[in-house]
């Protein structure tokens, strides 16, 4: 009763201050202002959905410096929270992939054109192959990217297998991969309830596994190298 409760005056905080804020200020600005420019606004907006959200970011570990860019940002998918989390935590530009779906979204799908993320159609091999592609020719351009190996949302709260799309990109482009582990989340909001369940959400900033450490790996060792790296740190304290 209390979830039920305390989701009830929650999301609509939320959807208040996100219509508002970034409905309201945010996107206006991204009409003019390329979104590595407004980053630490979105940090800072970030922060206060996930506090409208009930929760609180505690981050541990230390995220890489921004002259060293490009970073490979794999983390465990655990709610529609860890989006919020890493944006809030990363004290630099980033972009991601993300389901085709959300691009027609009102407001959210402009934010997300908007912010570089590239669409991708999981169920399709060669579209999905052509998104990576696209996100190997932003890696040039010294982008650094967030990804889900898992490619969704947990329903279980355990970690699910990882495929193999973000490590071709890795291999392919020699950029730096940063393990990050996500605790909290799943407990917070899984996929499978609409309640909300405020608390601390966790994460975990790994060492960097650079290019020179996993160039002999095939791409099936460094699935299993990180997916190793990032299971440890779900696992810390």
């Amino acid at each position: 009763m209390f979830r039920t409760l305390i989701s009830l005056i929650l999301w609509p905080l939320t959807f208040i201050v996100f219509t508002f804020v970034v409905g309201g200020g945010y996107l206006f600005l991204l009409l003019f202002i390329h979104p590595e420019k407004l980053h630490p606004f979105a940090r800072i907006i970030c922060r206060i959905l996930l506090a409208t959200g009930g929760q609180w970011l505690s981050v541990r570990g230390t995220p890489p410096p921004k002259k060293e860019q490009p970073y490979l940002y794999l983390f465990n998918h655990q709610s529609l929270f860890d989006s919020f989390m890493l944006a809030a935590a990363i004290p630099h530009y980033i972009t991601a992939v993300g389901a085709n779906k959300q691009f027609s979204w009102p407001v959210w799908g402009y934010l997300v054109r908007r912010y570089g993320v590239i669409p991708i159609k999981r169920r399709k091999l060669k579209a999905a192959i052509h998104s990576l592609h696209l996100v190997e020719e932003a890696v040039k351009k010294r982008t650094s990217f967030i990804i889900s190996p898992e490619g969704t949302r947990t329903l279980t709260g355990e970690m699910g297998q990882f495929k193999k799309g973000a490590f071709h990109v890795a291999k392919n482009t020699g950029i730096t991969i940063v393990p990050v582990g996500i605790q909290g989340a799943f407990d917070a909001k899984n996929k499978n309830d609409w309640r909300l369940t405020p608390g601390i959400l966790t994460l975990h900033f790994g060492e960097l596994i650079k290019k020179e450490e996993y160039n002999n790996m095939t791409v099936e060792q460094l699935r299993d190298f990180t997916r190793n790296k990032i299971s440890e740190l779900i696992q810390s304290n």
